[in-house]
């Protein structure tokens, strides 16, 4: 009897059950005993009915627990997050406040069921007889941040990484890990793109794993180093909660394993140059001149508010051409943001609130603050005639297209997917114009101070992001790519480093600014919004302050937000907890 009991094994498993995030204990069946181990996913009876979920633990049973009252597992489906991966998702759930493991192991699991790995070893590069250079040399010294110009090619950057294992290369986009994947592939590397190729990597048969942020959670057998393409891409950072991000992740992982971590960017951010210290890399400044496109400013400071139209001289003279491809950026939806009286130039308001009304496409003017509705007439004086303070992407598609004298194509988020534009060379939109056009030969930012005055601590750093989005766009200064910018601070730190084509020169400001201040990642930063969010708020005590649609927590470190977040408890109310939000 003895012998049998040190025979009997019982799994702690994570039920899939939205809403429960508590783990229970299960028998292991002895026809299971060598499939189910940590991360395997498996079905559970729950309340009467099965479940799947994930294995946490697997040992001998807990000695308080009475053998006779464990349900047995119900069986195994599949291959899931390695150990290694379900330790750094508990880390994580610490890290940004989820309270839960369960969305953190969902994203790490494969998305159909894997029920066999075959493979064996990937298949070693022969490592180059000179030593290596560029992104192989700064993961040879243990990794840091890597610095490259817009327009450089991530697949030649990776072609000179040689390593004995599986690089871990994590992309903000979908179609750019795609794209990526498969220019790998013709240089002849062996690849896996995920999520669809899980099992492979998992197999540990490639050398090269590359996905979206959530293939940072890949599960490697052989992971040798990881490097993260685009640090300053806000799409590496998880919408919904946790608001996990990939580059934080990506080096804690790299840290637990002992492998090298490199971050690869055109202008890195604060939390990155901090991260890396003196570990750093950019190439030769003429190269890097050479990778940025011919920038344009438009100074606009002599003009009179009252009388400035976003549509400038500098910009018709381009937009007229029907030789360009031209494409406007403007981040202001509908038609207009904020009007005023032509008449008797009283600012509209909202009768109801006080605050400012918008203008949709249906010309109809709406309070985003309580959102009263009514025709669009002067209160003050009943005057019709009204002028558009802060136009938006509707009102300027029409300014654009009587100036021009061509077809105008407007573009938003919500716009559909795929590529915009067809045959038209003219277009405008918010920066969603940006991901959807193929191509442009200028790009004109019209109102450029919205983006350096926006009210949150890293405009500066999503400012530059977007000048490098637009570079991307427009393409190297050789081949005739220019970027015009209109703007009344033309010597903001952001636009001096993006004209010398050195984004360090504006990091090293923002850094010392952030570290006066105590902000992210000399500090760290929460918003908690939602129903729950004033009882919860309330029994956190100090550095906490209310915002306008929630409450802002500020710590001295991530480690000390983390710590006190989760020692208070959750309310029953509903509540959001945004650690490190990317808008605040």
């Amino acid at each position: 009897m003895a012998q049998a009991a040190d025979l009997v094994l019982t799994a702690t498993v994570l039920p899939d059950v939205s809403g429960l995030d508590k783990s229970f204990d299960y028998l292991v069946p002895e026809a299971l005993v060598g499939s189910v181990t940590v991360g395997s996913m498996v079905r559970v009876p729950l309340h009467g009915r099965r479940v799947g979920g994930w294995v946490v633990r697997v040992g001998p049973p807990d000695p308080g627990v009475a053998q006779e009252r464990l349900l047995p597992i119900a069986a195994w489906s599949g291959h899931g997050p390695g150990p290694d991966v379900i330790e750094l998702a508990e880390w994580a759930a610490h890290r940004w406040a989820a309270g839960r493991l369960r969305p953190l192991l969902a994203t790490a699991s494969p998305h159909v069921r894997v029920r066999s790995l075959v493979g064996g070893r990937a298949p070693r590069r022969p490592r180059p007889v000179e030593p290596p250079a560029g992104l192989g040399r700064l993961l040879a010294d243990g990794g840091g941040v890597m610095r490259v110009a817009p327009t450089t090619d991530p697949a030649d950057l990776l072609d000179g990484v040689a390593l004995d294992g599986q690089l871990l290369v994590v992309h903000p986009s979908v179609d750019g890990a795609r794209a990526l994947a498969d220019r790998l592939r013709r240089a002849g590397r062996s690849v896996a793109l995920l999520p669809a190729d899980w099992g492979v990597a998992a197999a540990g048969s490639v050398e090269v794993v590359v996905g979206g942020r959530s293939a940072v959670w890949a599960t490697l057998p052989g992971l040798a180093a990881v490097v993260v393409l685009d640090e300053h891409d806000e799409a590496l950072q998880e919408e919904r909660t946790p608001t996990w991000h990939a580059r934080d992740v990506a080096i804690e992982r790299a840290r637990r394993a002992g492998v090298p971590c490199a971050l690869v960017s055109p202008a890195p951010t604060v939390a990155a140059l901090q991260w890396s210290g003196r570990r750093w890399m950019r190439p030769a400044p003429a190269d890097e001149l050479a990778g940025w496109p011919q920038l344009e400013i438009v100074d606009r400071r002599s003009e009179e508010p009252w009388k400035r139209s976003l549509l400038s001289g500098d910009l018709l003279q381009w937009a007229r051409r029907r030789d360009l491809r031209v494409a406007c950026v403007h981040n202001v939806p509908g038609r207009a943001r904020l009007l005023a009286c032509r008449a008797c130039r009283a600012l509209l308001r909202c009768e109801h609130c006080e605050g400012a009304v918008a203008q949709g496409a249906d010309t109809v003017l709406t309070c985003r603050r309580c959102g009263l509705t009514r025709p669009p007439v002067c209160q003050q004086c009943g005057s019709s005639a009204l002028a558009s303070v802060k136009p938006g992407v509707a009102r300027l598609r029409e300014e654009l297209e009587a100036a021009a004298g061509r077809p105008v194509v407007a573009v938003a988020a919500d716009s559909g997917d795929g590529w915009v534009g067809g045959t038209a060379d003219l277009l405008i939109g918010t920066e969603a114009v940006l991901h959807r056009a193929r191509n442009a030969d200028l790009v004109a930012f019209l109102d450029f101070d919205a983006e350096l005055l926006a009210p949150r601590y890293r405009a500066g750093e999503q400012a530059m992001a977007l000048l490098v989005r637009a570079a991307r766009l427009v393409g190297p200064r050789a081949g005739g790519g220019r970027v015009l910018v209109q703007t009344t601070m033309p010597d903001h730190e952001v636009l001096r480093a993006a004209l010398a084509a050195d984004p360090g020169m504006f990091a090293k400001v923002d850094a010392a600014g952030r570290r006066a201040l105590g902000l992210p990642p000399f500090g760290a930063l929460a918003h908690i919004s939602g129903p729950g969010a004033e009882s919860f708020c309330a029994r956190l005590g100090d550095g906490v302050a209310p915002d306008a649609d929630g409450f802002l927590v500020r710590a001295p470190s991530w480690e000390a937000l983390a710590d006190r977040l989760a020692s208070v408890p959750r309310p029953a109310e509903r509540m959001r907890i945004d650690v490190d939000p990317p808008r605040r």
